[in-house]
């Protein structure tokens, strides 16, 4: 039978009280200077506010704490990591919101090496869980460049991807089952390890990529993967972006399966990674584009033989002007130090108008061309900065604030028309507006804007049966 008190309207303040009652001190966070972080994205683009900011211990607590939000109409945010880029975890409308971080709930419950699976709360930082698989010789596959603070519970969140996604897919790829805690404060049990249930929906589905819209995540059973003996990585100036659609067909037909990375970076990039981040050209000459490539699989010495094949067939065609393969470890790391960088360097080079889109692979050439021109229509100084994971057909299109004569401000203030002119483009090629890093509230009018009417009819049909009240994490992906 329900709980009376649960079901009745609670004044917010009650409900508030009774959170803190729940949770004790070491679950709340009071102070406006602790709670800062909080409250915080890392473009600063969106303010945060907050009734409360809980930190849970347990799902338990967690479900405790939604009861009482959902009896009080009390809108809540989940909180990963907080490292994604479209304002997902803070808000400015309607009333203050219960924050609710999962950086309590870290445990690795369990790893099954012979089945290939891990078991792990929500709160789990994502380089803590490719630690683990490693000591068990497993890996995790999604790799990303804020894995040291990102939280699993928000790459489940988000579908994220990364650099390894051709390989072995995205976020959605690779879980199994999901434990979620609904709006209500019911408990979905669906942490099983699974491959195959056919036995209806696949409910967990529904779950990844919603950007707490519609449930937290506060655990899930992960697939795992041998760990590769043996990793080559090459780093290869283009004369152009249309080269690398060709060497990517050479380097998939040459490298029977083990081809795991595949990063197209503009010259811009590598300028801004070795001014800010340390980084050191690896080349001779500077080319307009390059690829960071990796291979990866047993240590028989197939993969040197196959990497250094694909550069010479790749140079004799006119699809790479020149380049390196890494001889150490160390050497490898140094090269993807240039790709990785350049998510925090850009700071150093202004403001900048982002852009997470997909196109076919075999569009990623066109996409570059149509949208670098309709984008400086808009904005004549500004700088390109374009670089991605052209195997999944994910460019990260940037805009850096011109090198003098333009305020940040300025700049900013263009932002709504740069993304209507690049994502015209986007989706005239069959493209996605956003493909790793979630609508939240930065797209959500872009969405409105370019989805299907029977698919947003469809999200809003689903946000209205799960959560009803409207309290998960409101004003992110519908408006």
């Amino acid at each position: 039978m329900a709980d009376p008190v649960i079901e009745a309207a609670l004044p917010a303040e009650e409900a508030l009280a009774a959170i803190r009652a729940l949770l004790g001190p070491r679950g709340v966070v009071e102070d406006a200077l602790d709670q800062a972080p909080y409250l915080e994205e890392p473009r600063k683009l969106f303010p945060g506010r907050a009734a409360l900011v809980t930190r849970p211990a347990d799902r338990d607590q967690l479900a405790g704490v939604l009861r009482l939000c959902h009896a009080a109409r009390l809108p809540v945010i989940p909180l990963g990591g907080r490292t994604g880029l479209v304002g997902g975890t803070t808000s400015q409308e309607g009333p203050p919101p219960v924050l609710i971080s999962l950086e309590r709930l870290n445990r690795i419950l369990a790893v099954d090496a012979q089945a290939m699976t891990m078991t792990v709360e929500a709160g789990c930082i994502l380089e803590n869980i490719h630690r683990a698989a490693e000591a068990e010789g497993l890996l995790f596959p999604i790799n990303l460049g804020a894995r040291g603070s990102c939280m699993i519970g928000g790459n489940i969140a988000t579908n994220a991807g990364g650099i390894q996604v051709l390989r072995y897919g995205n976020t959605r790829d690779l879980v199994l089952g999901l434990e979620v805690v609904l709006p209500d404060g019911e408990v979905w049990d669906g942490l099983r390890a699974l491959r195959k249930d056919n036995t209806g929906y696949d409910m967990k589905q529904l779950f990844i990529g919603a950007e707490g819209t519609l449930g937290i995540v506060t655990a899930a059973v992960l697939r795992l993967f041998p760990k590769p003996e043996e990793v080559q990585t090459a780093f290869l100036g283009l004369p152009d972006a249309k080269a690398a659609i060709g060497l990517y067909a050479l380097a998939q037909r040459l490298s029977g399966g083990t081809l795991s990375a595949f990063e197209l970076i503009q010259r811009f990039g590598v300028e801004i990674s070795c001014r800010h981040g340390g980084g050191v050209d690896p080349l001779a000459a500077p080319a307009p584009w390059y690829v960071l490539l990796e291979m990866s699989g047993a240590a028989d010495g197939a993969l040197r033989a196959t990497l250094e094949t694909l550069l010479e067939q790749a140079m004799e065609q006119g699809l790479v002007l020149d380049g390196t393969i890494a001889e150490s470890g160390a050497q490898a790391a140094g090269l993807w130090h240039l790709r990785e960088a350049l998510v925090d360097t850009q700071q150093y080079e202004g403001a900048s108008i982002k852009h997470d889109i997909a196109v076919p692979i075999s569009r990623v050439p066109e996409f570059l061309e149509k949208a670098g021109a309709a984008a400086l229509a808009v904005m004549p100084t500004a700088r390109l900065l374009a670089f991605g994971h052209v195997g999944d057909g994910n460019i990260h299109f940037n805009l850096a604030q011109p090198a003098a004569g333009m305020t940040a401000e300025a700049f900013l203030a263009g932002s709504k028309a740069v993304y209507r002119a690049v994502h015209d483009v986007v989706a005239s090629l069959g493209g996605s507006i956003s493909a790793e890093h979630g609508i939240g509230q930065l797209k959500r009018a872009e969405l409105a804007h370019y989805a299907p009417p029977a698919e947003l009819r469809l999200m809003r049909a689903v946000k209205q049966a799960v959560d009803p009240r409207g309290i998960m994490n409101p004003g992110k992906i519908l408006a």
